[in-house]
Parts: structure tokens; C-alpha cells; sequence
């Protein structure tokens, strides 16, 4: 009976505010009453007394005496049934309770059904059932309900704590909105009655660290270092690893040399974050050091620690000493988990061992429930990259037939696979099914079927699907448009790929040194040699230095036009740059050797550039 009067509530209120949001008017489901609240929520800092406030996180964390264990919502629903039916009424206590185990559950829709049955049984709430309601509306991604809530605080006059002002900080920073969640750290900080404490500080640092603003979670740290509320290792732990992740490597071990000094101790995560940094950037001495002085101070490595080894070793092509770290691990009698696994199969992928990564994989399927999708995706990768795409699309069934979702990663690795041998057409069809499907293509999914599209000259086809890029407003990247410049220049379409080429300045891009040598290519193809002449002059001039495939470019451009007393120029002009000519181009030198139409004084020089 209940579930189904819920069941009809949510759906009513549901239709109620999607009636009203596109009048930018948040809306708060609760028993016949709405609840507008605007920008004005920072008003409680500046009109309540300063005094301290007990924080709900204690009731949060202190379950109520003999009340039922809800390990699912119909546990929760048949208990609240009682409940409700229970004659006296309890207390909102146990209520709160429940509201507090299902939000633990993930369940935060059914917590806003719970709460507005509350509601229309007339059952009051305290700060700690507002504050919940806010934590799910925050996880729900529906700040306009949240600040609604905080709204309702003030209609009841109930002081809203430092816990509940961390959630909303929380929900800011779900919804991406770091200076918004700033914002209101500061109010906080200048209010004097309801102080942040670390858990916010902790928070919104972390919120800065997830944008890979490093500048300013350091400059919240030294505010706190100022100020009574002081950083503690969780902090400092949170800035290392977004600083190693950043490669600011320095400035990480600086920061933990402070931390240090300090008397702050670190600990394994903090160790892990470092020698993270220090494996991306091939320090190989300075992570066995750091392992080393962890041990000594009795932090040992746990499975991230190995796993890290483990995936930047494998990055590395040394997957050899990344079975060594396994073996370690399984000494100590640290049992590699999926990541572990799938780290050693991308590893052996890339090396092209593709029979090995597969018995990785099967070892991993005798475990039993280890295989992710993950797992999946890096085999078929690996597959796929070695164009064996029908044992590709056999494990892409073998995973839906188990009922693992396939990712936008996975979709987009057979995409890749079908273009590589030519299937065009299958491309395009998964490129669509995966859309069908929820998964949304990202830059690089289009990135690979709009090379494929160009490579198999489907030139129309793929200047629609540039179109769609642009409609979707992707971030479009130099290799997009060289991708593109590349498919004109080979359909013989050299006006519209300069066009496209000397366009790029305008939309905030420099070409690469491979665009430059894509549109040379096309130039010098087109007979257009001079100006593909000119354009090595311009890239030099711009601080993009041409590499061998350029001058080999355009000397084979020289000797397809007939222009041979120029390519021997060029030819001295790359060997004083330190480059050779390669198997295509040293084939025409010695056509042309064999016909006598070079100066045979000029041996010399082609004997040293090759």
C-alpha cells in the first residue's frame, strides 16, 4: 500500500516541478507545500548570532538504539510501514534513521519518496531528516532542490550546521560548480557562526584538485595553516597527487617535505601518489628510494602501490619487469585484483603478445568474478589493433552475452578495428548502435571514424560527421583538422584543405608539425611544389621544426616534377640538419643515378644523407 502511494506521489510531484523548472523556478517535493528559495541562502551567515552549532554529523554517525538493520529499500518501505502505523507514533528519530540507512544505499530517490510520505502523515523533521534530503538532492545532481531545502531551514527556524553547508559544497562540486562551492567556503569563513572545519576545507581542496587548480588548493592550504583549523594529512595527501598527476612532480615532493616537517606523517596513500609521479616520468631510482623509505618507516606497499608499478611499467613496453612486480606481490601475499590483470594484458597488447594477454585473461576468468569490463575492453582493444576483428567482435558477444555493458572505450576500439580492415560500413553501423545504446561517442570515437571515413575516400560522409562534431559543440583539436586537411588533400581537393589549413589561426590553433607535413604532401602531389617550399620556410619561421618526413616530402615532390637541381639542394640543406633520406626516396636517387641525370659531384653529399 505504501510503495504504491509513494510511487503515485513521485510521479506527481515529479510532473508538478518538470512544468515549472523551465520557468528557472527550483521546487522542492514535500507535502503540498513548495518551497522557492533564491540566491539569498548566504543571508544566514550575516543574520544569526555567532555561537557554535552542534553538528548533525553525530547523528549521522550514531545509529539509533535497537533500531531495524534496512538492507534494501523494501526493508526500508515495509519498516516505515509499520511505523507509520504504530500507535503512539514514534518520534522523527527512528524515521530519520531509516532516511539516513537508505541514502547510505544509494537509494536517494526512494529517500524523497520516504520524506514526503513524512510529510503527508504530518510528521515533523529536524535538521538532521533536512539534511539528508539535501545530501540526495546534491547526489541527484539537483542543487535548485538542495538550496530549496536550505531554504525550508530558515522557514522553520532551524540553524543549518557546518555538515549541512559541507554537503551543499559537495553538491557544487558534483554539479562542476567549484566557484560556486568557493563562494561559499567564504561566506562560511567570514559568517563567524558556523566556521568550515577540515572536512570542508578538505572538500572544496579536493574540489580544486579535481579541475587541476593546484594554485589554488595550495593557497586554501596556506589559509588554513593560518587560521585554527589546521591541514591535516588527508589535505596535503590530496594536493601530492593532483600535483604528481599534473607531472609537478617537484613541487609534490616539496610539498611533502613540508608536510613532514610539520610532524604530519604520511602514509601509504601518500607514498603511492609519489611514486606514482615519479614512474610516469621514468625515475625509475627515485621510486625504489621512495619504496625503500616507506618500508623503513613500517608503511608498506598495498595493491594500489604494486598496481601502479604495475600499469606504468606495462606503459612502458616492460612488462617483463611488471611480472616481476606481481610475483613480488603474490609473495606478500597481496592478491592482484582486476586492475592488476588488466594492467598486464594492456601491456602485453602493446607489445603485440596478444596470446599472452589472452592467458591473462583466462587466468582471470578461472578466478571467477574478476573480469570486468575492463577487462574486455583491453583485449578487443588489442585485438582490434592487430586487425583481428573478428576474434574482436567474438569477445564483444561473449561480454553482452554475460550481461557486462559495453563502454564508450569499447565501442569505440572496435570502431577503430572495423576502419583499420577496410569495414567502413560496420563502423558507421556500431558508431550508431553504441549512440542507440547510451554510449556516447567521445572526440576520439570520431576522431578514428573520420580518419577511416577520409582513408576509404568517403569524403562527404565524413565532412557530415565534422558537421556533428561541431553541432555537439566537441572540443575539436588540431588532430581532427589534420585529419580532415588530409582526406582533401588525397581526393585531389587542395583548394578546400588550404582553405581549411590557413583557417586554423582563426579557431585558436597552430598546425603540428604532421599537419604541415600533411598539407606539404598535398601540396607537392598537386605539382604545387613551390609553395609547398614556402610553407617549410613559414613553419620554421613559426617555431615548428620540420623533421625528416617533411624534407623527404618535398625532395621526392622535386624529383616526381622533374625539379632534380632542386632536391639536391634540399638534400644538402637536410643532411646539415642531421636527417637522411628514406627507402622511398633514396629508390628515386638511384633511378636517377641509373639514367645519369644526376651530377655525379653530387655523390657525396647523397652518400651522407642516406
Amino acid at each position: 500500500m505504501l510503495k504504491m502511494m509513494m510511487m503515485r506521489n513521485i510521479a506527481a510531484a515529479s510532473f508538478y516541478c518538470s512544468s515549472r523548472r523551465w520557468r528557472g523556478m527550483p521546487c522542492l517535493h514535500s507535502n503540498s507545500t513548495l518551497v522557492v528559495f533564491d540566491n539569498n541562502y548566504f543571508a544566514f551567515f550575516h543574520s544569526q548570532p555567532s555561537k557554535p552549532i552542534k553538528s548533525t554529523r553525530t547523528q549521522l554517525d550514531q545509529p539509533v538504539r535497537d533500531s531495524p538493520k534496512i538492507t534494501n529499500v523494501e526493508d526500508a518501505f515495509n519498516v516505515f510501514d509499520r511505523m507509520l502505523q504504530m500507535r503512539p507514533r514514534p518520534s522523527v528519530v527512528p524515521f530519520n534513521q531509516i532516511l539516513g540507512q537508505v541514502a547510505k544505499l544509494k537509494h536517494y530517490s526512494a529517500v524523497i519518496s520516504l520524506y514526503n510520505q513524512m510529510g503527508v502523515s504530518r510528521i515533523g523533521h529536524d535538521v538532521y531528516t533536512l539534511t539528508i534530503l539535501i545530501i540526495c538532492y546534491c547526489h541527484l545532481n539537483q542543487m535548485g532542490f538542495s538550496l530549496s531545502v536550505l531554504g525550508k531551514f530558515f522557514k522553520l527556524g532551524l540553524e543549518p550546521d557546518v555538515f549541512t553547508f559541507t554537503t551543499l559544497i559537495k553538491g557544487f562540486l558534483l554539479e562542476n560548480r567549484v566557484a560556486e562551492a568557493a563562494t561559499l567556503l567564504h561566506k562560511m569563513m567570514r559568517g563567524g557562526n558556523c566556521q568550515p572545519n577540515v572536512v570542508t576545507f578538505g572538500t572544496i581542496i579536493r574540489g580544486f584538485c579535481m579541475k587541476g587548480n593546484n594554485s589554488a588548493a595550495i593557497q586554501l592550504l596556506r589559509k588554513m595553516e593560518e587560521g585554527a583549523c589546521k591541514p591535516y594529512l588527508v589535505v596535503y595527501s590530496t594536493i601530492i597527487d593532483s600535483l604528481c598527476k599534473d607531472t609537478l612532480v617537484v613541487d609534490a615532493l616539496n610539498l611533502f617535505s613540508e608536510m613532514m616537517s610539520k610532524g604530519i606523517a604520511p602514509n601509504v596513500i601518500t607514498y603511492t601518489s609519489l611514486i606514482h609521479g615519479v614512474c610516469k616520468l621514468g625515475a625509475w631510482k627515485e621510486a625504489t628510494r621512495l619504496l625503500n623509505e616507506m618500508v623503513s618507516k613500517n608503511i608498506f606497499p598495498d595493491v594500489f602501490t604494486f598496481n601502479v608499478l604495475v600499469d606504468t611499467l606495462c606503459k612502458e613496453g616492460m612488462v617483463v619487469e611488471a611480472e616481476g612486480v606481481v610475483e613480488i606481490m603474490i609473495r606478500r601475499d597481496i592478491d592482484p585484483d582486476s586492475v592488476t590483470y588488466n594492467s598486464l594484458m594492456d601491456g602485453y597488447c602493446l607489445r603485440g603478445e596478444i596470446g599472452k594477454a589472452k592467458k591473462v585473461f583466462e587466468l582471470m576468468l578461472s578466478k571467477g568474478s574478476m573480469v570486468d569490463v575492463v577487462s574486455y575492453s583491453t583485449l578487443i582493444n588489442g585485438y582490434c589493433k592487430h586487425k583481428k576483428i573478428n576474434k574482436a567482435m567474438m569477445l564483444f558477444l561473449d561480454m553482452c552475452h554475460k550481461g557486462l555493458v559495453a563502454d564508450t572505450i569499447t565501442y569505440t576500439s572496435l570502431v577503430d578495428g572495423f576502419c583499420k580492415v577496410g569495414r567502413i560500413d560496420y563502423a558507421q553501423k556500431l558508431f550508431s548502435k553504441m549512440q542507440a545504446c547510451g554510449q556516447l561517442p567521445n572526440v576520439r570515437t570520431y576522431s578514428i571514424l573520420l580518419d577511416g571515413l577520409c582513408k576509404n575516400r568517403q569524403l562527404s560522409r565524413a565532412m557530415q560527421l565534422f558537421g556533428e562534431m561541431e553541432a555537439k559543440k566537441l572540443d575539436i583539436d588540431i588532430v581532427i583538422y589534420s585529419i580532415l586537411i588530409e582526406g582533401l588533400c588525397k581526393t585531389g581537393k587542395i583548394e578546400s584543405a588550404r582553405d581549411l589549413f590557413c583557417g586554423l589561426s582563426s579557431k585558436g590553433l597552430q598546425p603540428n608539425v604532421r599537419t604541415y607535413n600533411i598539407m606539404i604532401s598535398g601540396l607537392c602531389i598537386a605539382g604545387l611544389t613551390r609553395e609547398a617550399e614556402n610553407l617549410l620556410i613559414q613553419m620554421e619561421e613559426k617555431g615548428c621544426s620540420p623533421d625528416g618526413w617533411t624534407f623527404n616530402t618535398i625532395i621526392r615532390g622535386f624529383i616526381h616534377n622533374k625539379q632534380t637541381s632542386r632536391a639536391m639542394v634540399l638534400i644538402q640543406t637536410m643532411a646539415e640538419k642531421g636527417f637522411s633520406l628514406d627507402a622511398s626516396t633514396t629508390e628515386l636517387i638511384v633511378n636517377l643515378l641509373s639514367k645519369d641525370e644526376v651530377d655525379p659531384a653530387l655523390l657525396p653529399l647523397i652518400k651522407k644523407s642516406l
